[in-house]
């Protein structure tokens, strides 16, 4: 395994996080990744552990809590090896089926007790606010994120899918430790966020690092999901016409994969990694096997000339 020192946390990461928000399984409104084997996932994790991986990833909305109780049950008798990373401030509302914000004060204070009770732990050691909400002021969401620290429930405060703007204005505030922005080879929108914060010394967290799996090239055919799937109705890589720029994409990968004889999913993993401004990405693990794919990544890496092959392409074909 490889690691990253993050400056304002001073922990050092493993350069892959686990990523839970598939094993949660549906929502009430039907929405996920379809059905998951608990008992699977609790191996996945575990086994990524095994391998040296020390950051997991979670929130209450991915199952609408059962991401995060699956968690609490893996890491049972590891949480010294592990640091958990969850998230606050997101909901599905059993009355219109959609997702709500709230990162007010005492919303955030009942949901991080929540937390620490699906979870089965005494802290959570990142505490990140999971999207803006427009009906709250950042200095009332860094209040709590604050009280929280004093009282021991968190050790470090992090936002997700904000802009620098809204980063920035969260710092007047107190420190910003991480941060947890959509990159991989496919949306590479917040690159200049990123190397930013690298130079403020937080930490990069990387969701969708495979692009909800369309960089594993375990799909070639344009795929009929279910209509609520979120990889139907969250990402932009399986509609037209970018499906078929992603799937000439592959050919490219391809041809590397060939001279390492390694899978594709490990490329584009190490494509992450080997960016010094990325931290660690998250990546979905359902199965043991999966777990162990993902940990070979840090076997090999990219040279920089099958980098620099990689980019010339996606900018030729306008991805990213």
């Amino acid at each position: 395994m490889r690691y990253k020192k993050v400056k304002n946390m001073k922990e050092e990461i493993s350069q892959i996080s686990i990523g839970t928000w598939a094993i949660g399984g549906k929502n009430s409104a039907g929405g996920g990744y379809g059905e998951v084997d608990e008992k699977e996932s609790v191996e996945a994790i575990q086994t990524m552990i095994e391998h040296g991986v020390n950051l997991i990833d979670t929130a209450p909305i991915y199952g609408e809590g059962n991401s995060e109780i699956v968690v609490g049950k893996a890491i049972k008798g590891l949480r010294d090896k592990v640091l958990v990373a969850t998230k606050f401030g997101s909901y599905i509302s059993h009355y219109t089926g959609k997702a709500v914000r709230n990162n007010s004060y005492n919303f955030v204070m009942r949901e991080c007790e929540d937390s620490l009770q699906r979870l089965g732990v005494d802290h959570i050691d990142i505490y990140l606010m999971h999207w803006p909400d427009a009906n709250t002021p950042m200095e009332e969401t860094m209040a709590v994120l604050n009280d929280l620290k004093k009282q021991g429930k968190i050790r470090y405060i992090g936002l997700c899918n904000s802009n620098k703007e809204l980063v920035g204005e969260a710092m007047q505030f107190g420190q910003v430790d991480m941060i947890q922005v959509p990159f991989s080879m496919v949306n590479q929108s917040d690159a200049e966020l990123m190397e930013w914060a690298e130079m403020q010394g937080i930490g990069v967290m990387t969701w969708g690092s495979l692009g909800s799996g369309i960089l594993t090239g375990s799909i070639r055919e344009m795929p009929k999901f279910d209509e609520k799937d979120f990889r139907n109705t969250f990402y932009p890589f399986y509609k037209e016409p970018m499906f078929s720029s992603i799937m000439t994409f592959l050919k490219t990968m391809d041809q590397i994969s060939e001279t390492y004889h390694k899978p594709l999913a490990q490329m584009a993993i190490n494509w992450n990694t080997q960016k010094s401004y990325v931290s660690t990405s998250i990546v979905g693990v359902r199965n043991k096997w999966e777990a162990v794919e993902n940990c070979n990544t840090f076997n090999w890496e990219l040279a920089p000339e099958e980098i620099a092959l990689l980019d010339s392409k996606l900018k030729e074909l306008n991805i990213g």
